[in-house]
């Protein structure tokens, strides 16, 4: 009797997995039909000979990830439109938003992730559908937050790839210098031309792409992620910012909240930066005008008196953010891109805003995909 129990439960077993395996295995693509429209929210400045400075504000969604093709459909509509106005040549730096490579973590994944009603609910279907990777993830997991660090550290390689192979093709594809937004990895470098995860520390990370599609200098890494990241996201050294020669001259990178710092822009003077660029983020229904929590990282710069309430979040941005305001910065021109759209529960909230000499020009419409361009 006991031989046949354990018979009995040994096929249950096998059947199981079997079941999971096939399951797991199914990653059916649906049509989706995507809004590819954008509109031309600031052209600032003259054309001339010395290029301009693009923000791409896009208006994504989780099913705009189901595969690289679908969202590279999406951001060449968005290039096109831009090369339709005359926005596009060879001395133009694109700038997209923070985090819009992270999400390639939900590529190929299966239609319950897509439509679940949360993201921790998302976050559950994604770990399901992958067992192995998230075991192999789970194991090398760090921090109090394990289950957060392997969701993100789980399908690194592939992301890597696909984050390349996107951004740089769409700079190739178009003939300009893009900056590709950002992306979580552990500790990412550029290897022989290639962006490579390691194996250590989780970073948000945004790489430059150059026009020929290769990656301009190492990954600038974020030194100051916000509150409910640091647990995961790791904080770059301070000192660790990276100047690239672009077209359209030198240009730095602040991820999100490392913008708030006046020593970041007193660091890129120093390394003779002529343009900033500030992939951002602000998640949650109307946050935009709510009032601000304070700095999001770990520290608050002693020249700032500033406190929390006593302005909205959109203002603080536009306060702290000091790309092209002389004399607290050298540079040229700067612009500040945030994501439109949701996923799942998050709604991504932020406006977008250009800086020159002083004066800044900002989108205000609280919804759609929208351009800002400002010529050098």
């Amino acid at each position: 009797m006991r031989k046949l129990l354990y018979l009995f439960f040994s096929m249950a077993l096998v059947a199981a997995l079997t079941t999971h395996a096939m399951w797991a295995a199914d990653r059916p693509a649906g049509h989706y039909l995507s809004d590819l429209r954008i509109k031309l929210a600031v052209d600032h400045g003259t054309p001339a000979d010395r290029g301009n400075l693009l923000g791409i504000q896009p208006e994504l969604f989780p099913t705009d990830y189901q595969s690289p093709a679908r969202l590279h459909r999406k951001l060449a509509a968005y290039l096109q439109h831009a090369r339709d106005q005359g926005l596009l040549n060879e001395k133009t730096v694109v700038v997209l938003p923070e985090h819009i490579g992270t999400w390639l973590m939900i590529s190929g994944e299966k239609d319950e992730l897509y439509q679940a009603p949360t993201l921790a609910e998302a976050m559950n279907w994604l770990a399901a559908s992958n067992p192995l990777l998230f075991a192999r993830a789970w194991v090398s997991a760090k921090g109090e937050r394990r289950l957060d660090d392997a969701h993100l550290r789980m399908k690194s390689k592939t992301m890597a790839r696909d984050y390349q192979a996107l951004f740089g093709g769409l700079a190739k594809e178009f003939q300009v210098t893009l900056v590709a937004g950002s992306i979580v990895l552990p500790e990412p470098s550029i290897r022989d031309g290639q962006l490579k995860p390691g194996s250590g520390a989780l970073f948000n990370s945004s790489v430059v792409f150059g026009r020929d599609g290769l990656p301009l200098g190492q990954p600038q890494r974020q030194m100051h992620p916000i509150f409910d990241q640091r647990d995961v996201i790791q904080a770059e050294d301070k000192h660790a910012i990276h100047v690239v020669d672009t077209p359209a001259g030198r240009l730095g990178v602040l991820i999100g909240s490392d913008s708030w710092y006046p020593v970041n822009y007193r660091t890129l003077d120093e390394q003779g930066a002529q343009l900033v660029a500030v992939p951002a983020q602000v998640i949650g229904q109307g946050a935009w005008d709510k009032p601000w929590r304070g700095y999001k990282g770990s520290s608050t710069p002693g020249s700032i008196s500033l406190k929390p309430g006593d302005l909205s979040e959109g203002q603080a941005w536009h306060r702290l953010t000091l790309t092209a305001q002389p004399p607290s910065n050298h540079a040229i021109a700067g612009v500040s891109v945030f994501m439109r759209g949701q996923f799942w529960d998050k709604p991504s909230t932020g406006r977008s805003f250009l800086s020159s000499n002083g004066q800044q020009f900002a989108d205000g419409e609280a919804r759609g995909a929208r351009l800002l361009n400002v010529w050098l």
